[in-house]
């Protein structure tokens, strides 16, 4: 989908899901059109005319200034992660300089990060723009091991899409299939000529109808912190908060580590996924096929199970 695409498919949503009662507008009955907002509604919110507003959701965003836009997001009651995609797709940059300028995807960190994840006493992994998990502690591999038995390099979203054994790995199955399309959204506005994203989202909406699904609602979401549940194979369900932390310089990868609340269920469950986590690694021969991307003795690659 082109950008000019994006633009009108994303504002189009993104007006439908806003009601005249949440915009404060008053309710005149009758029967409506569209189950959102008007275009002429938005117009007025934002103060501007609706001949401009017009040419806005047709795409036509290149050059509005940042007063317009941001008062188009004010409109459209667009949360962080939503304005912050609106403002990339109007970016004016000439494609060639920013393909110029832009650094390749990370596909493993510096020996000096790998040490600061072997330190932790929590579960932590790396994964970059494309959602590839690039590196992690023990205990990050242990938590996500259905997702490092795969062949080859391990990724999120190509797990949550395309393995069987996602359903039954995340509790909440349809929110985790839904947050990384989101994701994946944000990250195509942010770096439209990342050829490897492209790729990826070409291939999962060729062989998951879900994803395409998922696609389809012109989500975005980006990940600061939380909670999620897993039902780990070997300990059974935990429910843990997730933070999410940046690495300045080095563009795309993102640390997120994972702490269970004390004195839980999930607080013992971990107890026990360390001591298999440490079973595992003694167990583990030090041979070359058996090195993880985080450059340490990883699980052994099997052929993923998928749906």
């Amino acid at each position: 989908m082109s950008t000019k695409d994006e633009v009108r498919e994303f504002l189009v949503s993104r007006r439908a899901n806003v009601t005249p009662q949440q915009a404060g507008l008053p309710d005149f009955g009758g029967e409506r059109r569209v189950p959102g907002l008007r275009r002429a509604e938005v117009a007025m919110l934002a103060d501007v005319s609706l001949d401009y507003y017009t040419r806005l959701e047709r795409g036509n965003v290149r050059g509005a200034s940042e007063s317009v836009l941001g008062a188009i997001a004010r409109a459209l009651q667009l949360n962080d992660a939503e304005r912050e995609y609106l403002f990339d797709l109007s970016r004016t940059a000439p494609a060639a300089a920013a393909a110029r300028d832009r650094k390749p995807v990370a596909q493993s960190v510096r020996t000096s990060v790998q040490r600061v994840l072997d330190h932790l006493h929590v579960p932590a992994i790396v994964h970059n723009s494309t959602q590839d998990l690039v590196a992690a502690n023990v205990l990050g591999r242990a938590l996500y091991a259905p997702h490092f038995d795969t062949d080859g390099m391990p990724n999120i979203a190509r797990f949550i899409f395309l393995d069987g054994r996602a359903r039954d790995y995340y509790v909440d199955w349809t929110q985790a299939r839904r947050t990384a399309a989101a994701i994946m959204r944000l990250e195509a506005g942010r770096d439209p000529l990342n050829a490897d994203l492209t790729a990826l989202i070409g291939e999962l909406s060729t062989r998951s109808p879900q994803f395409r699904a998922d696609w389809a609602g012109h989500d975005v979401h980006e990940h600061r912190t939380g909670v999620k549940s897993f039902r780990h194979p070997v300990v059974g369900p935990v429910t843990v908060a997730f933070d999410v932390f940046g690495m300045p310089g080095e563009a795309g990868l993102q640390i997120v580590t994972y702490s269970p609340p004390p004195h839980t269920d999930s607080a013992e469950k971990f107890a026990l996924l360390a001591s298999w986590a440490a079973t595992q690694e003694a167990e583990r021969p030090a041979d070359p096929a058996s090195v993880s991307p985080s450059g340490t003795a990883g699980p052994r690659s099997r052929s993923p199970r998928r749906s």
